[in-house]
């Protein structure tokens, strides 16, 4: 097997094992057997199990943040520099949600680790950030500029919101499914898509709620 061939066939492992133990509980000699090569794979390759983890990250959020650019560049273009809400959002859910229908390429794996990983307090959730974060702040621009009557800090909170409810649609939908009793089916990707990018959009410019002060202590 060439050498190129060894590194995929250990990250496409780990892929699949960490969602399942979680990264801490996934042990090198656990990607090891799952991928059939030695340890001295892993140290050769990538050096140590926190560059192995960062190298599983930087495999799909690379290319999922080229493409979330990508899809702004031309919704701008579009539109001369101020594209509709609804297409600003879509940029940026569209293709994390299209590799989770890619179970062929492990997206299913990624996705339901990235899942995981946000619904934790957990130290490989930087990573995470490290990798999206200058996609993250474009974005951040681009909603400014579509919502401009929106503070600072309220515009965080609803891009917070945003990831919440992006995440937890990656993480599967045998919820729904069983809630819908079949009416609706998570596996239709452009749906899903369609639909969040409607409901996040309305989220987005929904009235900033009163702040309310702090209870007065007894």
């Amino acid at each position: 097997m060439s050498s190129a061939g060894t590194r995929e066939r250990i990250l496409d492992a780990a892929e699949r094992l960490f969602p399942v133990h979680g990264v801490d509980g996934t042990s090198v000699r656990h990607i090891t057997a799952e991928a059939q090569v030695n340890v001295a794979a892993v140290n050769y390759h990538f050096g140590s199990k926190e560059a192995l983890v960062s190298a599983v990250f930087k495999r799909r959020l690379g290319p999922i943040g080229e493409e979330r650019l990508r899809l702004l560049d031309e919704s701008e273009a579009r539109a001369g520099g101020q594209p509709p809400l609804e297409e600003i959002v879509e940029a940026f859910i569209a293709p994390a949600l299209r590799l989770r229908g890619e179970p062929e390429h492990g997206g299913e794996n990624f996705c339901m680790l990235m899942g995981q990983l946000f619904s934790e307090s957990s130290k490989w959730k930087q990573l995470i950030f490290a990798e999206f974060g200058p996609a993250m702040h474009r974005f951040r621009a681009a909603l400014a500029l579509a919502l401009p009557d929106l503070p600072e800090p309220e515009l965080w909170w609803r891009i917070h919101f945003l990831l919440g409810a992006m995440v937890h649609t990656l993480r599967g939908g045998e919820a729904l499914v069983y809630l819908s009793q079949g009416q609706c089916d998570p596996a239709d990707v452009e749906g899903t898509i369609r639909r969040l990018s409607v409901f996040l959009a309305a989220g987005l410019r929904a009235p900033v709620a009163p702040v309310l002060p702090p209870p007065v202590s007894a």
